[in-house]
């Protein structure tokens, strides 16, 4: 495909920028479009991931069939069959009459499932019925029906770990990424950054008749430095601020950055991973972060009681000394931390002599065995993630009253993920 032609597409679709991986995605998406083959669009929240389903579509046979957009992660699950599928009449409360699906709605048409990892499992079963056999059958009835019509689906999350965690379906994933078109992020289109500015400001300007904000140098480099993680939408917003509020029409720098947020990271500890290294967000799971934390904690344990151990023995007394007294707190109610208090000399919270201690005195414990394998070290805690997932449920749940939105907004997880949490740990009456 020509310059000229991934142009000619961008103007017929209002898609701004000259990046070369959105001009990559563009091309990708033109070639494909004239087939029926299956498209997952992947790409951060704000990406702009529709548009890309629309071109497909547009530039298909299908262009003069029905196009519609369902977000999976709005329906509630309860629904969502019917909303796809259909339903017959009483084949639930509340079905007074027969209603036609999407997939039946849009028979010789094109479906964009956003959100596609949110879908329950369930209905993936389904789905994969319509992409394999181009079958259906409405919710209470048991008559098959066909329909054609083209799936472009599109996803903010890795689908792959959601494989692995079991959550989506390993066949429905292989089925959907027929062909995968992956939408950068707006701070890895660099200049793209400005263009997509002014074009916003420009059309804040029209709207409110106000004259378009223009940037001065050092403010255009302080905002194509910004990650913005909103994407697209983030900066379009900031333009629309600034061209509401700002009584002078050409920006500096220091005016500039009291509208880009400072608190751009998250408070979770960040796995790093092959996409790290680029500035890629690999979309890790909750259960990672939760081995990450426990094995922070296990090797901080471990270094802290190889400490110990070196004090004992007369290795590094001064350093170990010194370590050891900045985690006195860890040793309340214990020999040791009666020790620091009472000024007693460090023999006094010596382990009891042993075979393992004194048959050689100036062993290098560098060297030897590992501090966990020591016999008269006690039981660790567990170290379960499913027992310690529940218990913090159970935490925030207290915490905020049985509230699941409030509990699932302060766990970092969706209220559908916790519906689900709350299912598999039997805590539904909680």
């Amino acid at each position: 495909m020509t310059p000229s032609e991934i142009q000619s597409i961008k103007l017929r679709f209002g898609i701004i920028g000259n990046a070369p991986a959105l001009n990559y995605a563009i091309q990708v998406a033109a070639q494909v479009a004239p087939t029926d083959m299956t498209v997952l669009i992947t790409g951060e929240s704000g990406s702009g991931k529709e548009s890309f389903s629309k071109i497909i579509h547009a530039l298909s046979p299908r262009k003069h069939g029905q196009f519609i957009a369902i977000n999976c992660g709005a329906i509630p699950e309860g629904t969502i069959d019917s909303e796809l599928f259909g339903h017959e009449k009483g084949s639930f409360t509340g079905a007074n009459e027969a209603r036609k699906g999407y997939f039946e709605v849009t028979n010789g048409g094109t479906i964009f499932l956003d959100e596609i990892g949110e879908m329950p499992l369930g209905t993936q079963a389904r789905l994969l019925r319509v992409l394999e056999n181009g079958e259906f059958i409405r919710v209470g009835s048991s008559k098959v029906q066909k329909t054609d019509v083209r799936v472009v689906a599109a996803t903010n999350v890795n689908l792959l770990d959601r494989v692995q965690s079991g959550t989506f379906r390993e066949d429905l994933y292989y089925r959907l990424n027929t062909v995968p078109i992956t939408v950068p992020p707006l701070r890895e289109r660099g200049d793209d950054i400005y263009l997509l500015f002014r074009k916003f400001a420009s059309d804040a300007a029209e709207r409110y008749r106000t004259r378009p904000i223009s940037l001065l140098p050092d403010a255009v480099q302080a905002l194509t430095r910004f990650r913005f993680p909103g994407n697209i939408r983030q900066l379009k917003n900031i333009a629309e601020q600034i061209s509401v509020l700002e009584t002078d029409r050409e920006l500096d720098a220091r005016r500039l950055t009291p509208y880009l947020p400072q608190e751009q990271s998250s408070r979770l500890p960040m796995l790093l991973g092959s996409g790290a290294a680029d500035g890629g967000t690999a979309g890790y799971s909750e259960r990672d972060l939760l081995y990450k934390i426990l094995f922070d904690m296990r090797r901080d344990m471990t270094d802290l009681k190889k400490l110990v151990l070196e004090l004992a023995t007369g290795q590094r007394p001064h350093e170990a000394q010194e370590l050891l007294r900045q985690n006195s707190h860890l040793f309340n109610n214990t020999p040791a931390g009666n020790a620091f208090e009472s000024g007693q000399p460090a023999e006094y919270f010596l382990p009891p002599a042993s075979n393992t201690y004194n048959s050689e005195p100036a062993t290098n414990y560098d060297d030897a065995t590992p501090v966990e394998d020591i016999p008269h070290e006690t039981e660790e805690e567990t170290l379960s993630l499913d027992i310690k997932e529940r218990e913090m449920i159970l935490k925030a749940l207290k915490k905020h009253n049985n509230k699941r939105k409030y509990a699932a907004h302060d766990l970092g997880i969706s209220e559908r993920t916790l519906y689900r949490k709350l299912k598999q740990y039997d805590l539904e009456q909680v």
